[in-house]
C-alpha cells in the first residue's frame, strides 16, 4: 500500500532575478560610462577606456534620444551594448539585410555585431552535371 502524501504545498517556481557581477539592472542603470567599465568584460573596458568613434558615439545618441518603443537601424556592429540599452529594439545590418534584435539583459557587454551572424551555412545536394565520372558514384544520403 503506497504511503499516503503529506499536505505539502509545492511552491511555484521564481524567476531567477537578472544580475551582472552582483549588480542588478537598477543598479547597472544607475551606473556612469566609467563605473560601468570597472566591472565590464576585458574587451568591453579597453573599448571603453580608449573612446569611442564617431559612428559608434552618434548611435548612442540616437539610442539616448529616439522614444523606446521605435526600432533602430544601425550598421555599427562594433557598439557595446549597454545597461541603459535594455528593453530597446535595434536592426544591426549584417552585410546583407538589418536583422531585428530586443536587446535583454543578458547581452549587456557584448557588442550588437555578436547578434546579427554575417555568415550562414549553406548546404550542398550531391555532384552536379559535369561532374568527374567517380564523383557520380557518391553516396547520397
Amino acid at each position: 500500500m503506497p504511503k499516503a502524501r503529506r499536505g505539502k504545498k509545492v511552491e511555484a517556481r521564481r524567476k531567477r532575478e537578472f544580475t551582472f557581477r552582483g549588480k542588478t539592472l537598477e543598479e547597472l542603470k544607475a551606473l556612469s560610462l566609467e563605473e560601468f567599465a570597472k566591472i565590464a568584460p576585458a574587451r568591453a573596458r579597453r573599448s571603453i577606456r580608449r573612446g569611442f568613434n564617431s559612428e559608434t558615439t552618434v548611435f548612442f545618441e540616437r539610442m539616448r534620444t529616439t522614444p523606446a518603443d521605435r526600432t533602430i537601424r544601425t550598421h555599427c556592429r562594433d557598439a557595446l551594448v549597454l545597461p541603459a540599452h535594455v528593453g530597446r529594439k535595434v536592426a544591426v545590418h549584417n552585410g546583407k539585410e538589418f536583422k531585428e534584435i530586443e536587446v535583454r539583459p543578458e547581452m549587456i557587454g557584448h557588442y550588437y555585431g555578436e547578434f546579427a551572424l554575417t555568415r550562414r551555412f549553406e548546404k550542398h545536394s550531391g555532384p552536379g552535371v559535369g561532374a568527374t565520372r567517380s564523383s557520380k558514384f557518391m553516396p547520397l544520403k
